[in-house]
């Protein structure tokens, strides 16, 4: 390892299928070390991972940094939102953490939305409309199908609390992450004690919320390559944390194409739509992230070329058919009991215009609602930075051209969740906006595709077909 210019820093991504710690010059953004290990999600009704596996998959991943981890004077972990995990009074789980795509809780999500006054009384008061992938319904799930889990849980955490209180041995959490619970007040910044009574949740059972640029606390376990007294920085969801990444100003959009699809971008305004679409996320600073995301991306694109036996970029052009990948239920569109639908196939369609409907479908449902997500902060010439797993695959990028009819920057940092987290473990040791230490490492470069001509057409035919088909789309559909 050639010598840093700086301290060294860790940032970690804890995502739905694997962990990934980097090791960071604080002063270059320069990764000296990487490391990744997998964790595994339950197939079937549900989507849920134990714990345990997150916290070993870290410890691996830091394993495989070697010797940079140990001279690392910061860390902070970045991960999956919206996870409840149910720890006992040992903090061990009381069963699987429900992940964000696990859509079970949707009756939940409808009766709690009804309940305590309506989409619009829910969007003024928490920033969102409460849908399956929040929190705060999988608790009401949780209690009316396993009381017993909620009477044996002794703390309840989201995903990236859990991996930072296993570093502390602290409770806490950040406004970024807990803003996507559905249980915390985002114009008070507090938590909502009416919906935390309406689902009976002890507010003593959450984590304190830290706030940005302050020390979560020092690593204490004797499981992970630290020093003594490392500090440990708040952490934050994904989205947030990729945010931080970036080093986003308010008002450039951003399109995430991972195992779920967002698109979001930094707002001073505190968002709240009575829609449901955008998510009024607040970021990991001091500004907002409203947001809409999609539970079928990547994942479901790549299902569908598996299927056909092809390549994810063996695309065909000139497709008339229709393709709404929705194989996990959908939230944007809120279809949660809705599966996959194929409209107008021909005796001439081939296998590489299916894939191109999937590519079409997935995309369609992002930029339905990136108006919405973006506001007055709006640059209106930014290209749309083009960030996750499929932003370097040509047919993503070429749809995202196509449908939207803005450039597309991709920018050519990797790993921009736990670079992010980087950067807020970094903004702890020298006092900077951890937004600003990003823009330092100007991790936001990268070629621009010039805009090309908005194919209407081939939007205006998704959107008739989910329109005429939304009947069957909201039917429940046997999983098993």
């Amino acid at each position: 390892m050639s010598a840093a210019e700086g301290p060294l820093v860790v940032g970690v991504d804890s995502s739905t299928q694997s962990t990934k710690a980097l090791v960071v010059d604080a002063a270059t953004g320069r990764v000296v070390a990487s490391g990744q290990a997998p964790h595994t999600v339950s197939s079937g009704a549900g989507r849920e991972s134990d714990p345990r596996q997150w916290w070993d998959a870290l410890c691996e991943a830091l394993r495989q940094c070697g010797d940079a981890a140990h001279e690392a004077a910061a860390v902070s972990v970045g991960g999956q939102q919206h996870g409840l995990v149910a720890l006992d009074d040992r903090g061990e789980p009381v069963r699987p953490a429900l992940l964000w795509n696990d859509v079970r809780s949707a009756p939940q999500a409808r009766r709690l939305t009804g309940e305590l006054g309506g989409a619009k009384v829910w969007a003024e008061r928490t920033g969102s409309v409460p849908a399956a992938s929040f929190t705060v319904t999988k608790w009401a799930w949780l209690a009316e199908h396993e009381p017993e889990a909620v009477r044996a849980t002794k703390a309840v955490r989201l995903p990236h609390d859990y991996l930072t209180e296993r570093l502390t041995g602290q409770g806490t959490t950040d406004r970024g992450d807990v803003s996507g619970t559905g249980w915390w007040a985002s114009g008070t910044e507090s938590y909502d004690e009416e919906v935390l009574a309406h689902v009976g949740l002890d507010p003593a059972l959450l984590p304190r919320v830290v706030r940005p640029g302050e020390v979560a606390g020092t690593v204490h376990s004797h499981d992970l390559p630290f020093s003594k007294g490392t500090l440990v920085a708040p952490g934050t969801g994904d989205n947030a944390a990729a945010a931080l990444g970036l080093g986003l100003r308010p008002g450039v959009p951003v399109m995430s194409l991972g195992t779920s699809g967002t698109v979001y971008a930094v707002s001073r305004h505190r968002p709240a739509d009575p829609s449901g679409t955008v998510a009024g996320f607040a970021d990991a600073r001091g500004d907002w992230l409203p947001l809409a995301c999609t539970l079928n991306c990547t994942l479901a694109v790549d299902r569908v070329a598996t299927l056909l036996g092809l390549d994810r970029e063996a695309v065909d052009p000139g497709t008339a058919v229709t393709l709404l990948p929705y194989l996990d239920g959908e939230r944007t569109p809120n279809l949660p009991n809705a599966s996959g639908l194929l409209h107008g196939l021909r005796h001439d369609t081939t296998a590489g215009q299916l894939l191109q409907a999937a590519y079409d479908g997935a995309v369609h449902s992002l930029l339905g609602a990136l108006d919405l997500v973006l506001d007055q902060d709006a640059d209106p010439s930014a290209p749309l930075l083009l960030i996750g797993g499929g932003a370097r695959g040509t047919a993503w990028q070429e749809t995202v051209r196509r449908l939207s009819g803005r450039p597309v920057q991709v920018p050519e940092a990797k790993e921009l969740v736990a670079l992010g987290a980087a950067a807020q473990a970094a903004g702890l040791l020298t006092g900077e906006d951890a937004a600003a230490v990003a823009r330092r490492w100007d991790t936001a470069s990268g070629p621009v595709l010039d805009a090309v001509e908005r194919d209407e057409e081939t939007l205006a035919r998704i959107a008739g077909v989910l329109s005429d088909a939304a009947p069957l789309l909201e039917r429940p559909t046997d999983t098993h």
